[in-house]
């Protein structure tokens, strides 16, 4: 395999766990609507799905609904304000992080996440990645390609040379598309009837410290 020589992760599920603090940001528009609480179990596998599709669970609504963009602005004011209240890192990422600034490996991040959370949040938990491109940063999101391909010029490395990291089936795609190789991070937030085998990504990691096993081989 091709020397990787730079890395990029998707954000929620993959560096870090969100749910907690989305969870909370749901329920609460949920009591605005005296609607009761639901368990975190109920959205965790759909938390890399982003906001609109939370809602559609969460609610049991569609876009086409009146009051879906009511409801949706609701609750990323809601998050907004609470974005690092219980977010943390998978276990072991902030050890896959240093590993990668130890060998020099340039790191960034490509999410889907709008810049008005995801920047907030990075600052908060004190995570300084070589780039960040959100959801809104450009035209386009994941799964088009173009997050990637962009992240990977910032980075100065061509895509064949870099890999990215996610835990979703539209992030394999992204990155195929991109031309960068592709792991899926089998700890983050899978839905119960999915089977990312059938992805076709180049790997797959059952927790973070596998991806520095990966990147040795």
């Amino acid at each position: 395999m091709k020397t990787i020589r730079a890395v990029l992760f998707d954000l929620d599920g993959t560096l870090l766990d969100t749910v907690p603090d989305l969870v909370y940001a749901l329920n609460q528009t949920r009591l605005m609507e005296s609607l009761p609480p639901l368990p975190i179990s109920a959205i965790r596998p759909i938390a890399n799905l982003g906001s609109k599709m939370m809602i559609k669970t969460a609610f049991g609504i569609e876009e086409c609904d009146p009051r879906f963009n009511r409801m949706r602005e609701h609750f990323l004011q809601f998050y907004e304000k609470h974005l690092a209240d219980a977010t943390q890192f998978f276990p072991n990422v902030e050890k896959v992080l240093a590993h990668l600034e130890k060998n020099r490996i340039p790191w960034g991040i490509v999410t889907n996440k709008l810049k008005r959370h995801a920047l907030p949040l990075l600052k908060a938990l004190h995570i300084e990645p070589a780039c960040i491109i959100c959801g809104d940063s450009l035209a386009k999101a994941k799964p088009d390609p173009e997050p990637i391909r962009y992240a990977c010029e910032l980075l100065k490395h061509p895509p064949s040379d870099c890999l990215y990291v996610g835990d979703a089936m539209t992030d394999v795609m992204a990155s195929k598309a991109a031309g960068t190789k592709s792991l899926v991070a089998l700890y983050g937030y899978i839905q119960h009837d999915q089977d990312p085998l059938s992805w076709g990504a180049d790997g797959y990691i059952g927790e973070p410290m596998e991806l520095i096993e990966w990147l040795l081989r």
